[in-house]
């Protein structure tokens, strides 16, 4: 189960940073749906948070690779959308989900 949380996990957020990368270069409008970004964002913090939690009920230690994530999660929304540093704190993340999802499925 672990498995699939961290994937989960590792999915939202790239379908995230995805989405926010073509809203910042134009490639995609969302128009009267700004929304989604931000509901992948509830998504994947969400989605992070469980798959962490599993340090706590099973034997898989992944969750420790993932929470220094929570980090630029937490901090993101206090950047400027338009701001490199917006772009910059996404990407701290990912060398964590990177390793998570390596760790959950070894």
């Amino acid at each position: 189960m672990p498995r699939l949380l961290f994937a989960t996990a590792a999915a939202s957020y790239t379908a995230n940073c995805a989405l926010g990368g073509g809203v910042a270069t134009g490639v995609v409008h969302t128009g009267k749906f700004r929304w989604i970004h931000h509901a992948l964002y509830i998504t994947t913090v969400s989605t992070s948070l469980v798959a962490a939690s599993s340090l706590l009920w099973s034997r898989n230690r992944a969750g420790l690779f993932l929470l220094p994530a929570a980090v630029p999660l937490a901090i993101i929304p206090r950047a400027s959308a338009r701001s490199n540093k917006h772009v910059r704190i996404a990407l701290s993340a990912a060398p964590f989900f990177v390793l998570s999802v390596i760790k959950a499925w070894r």
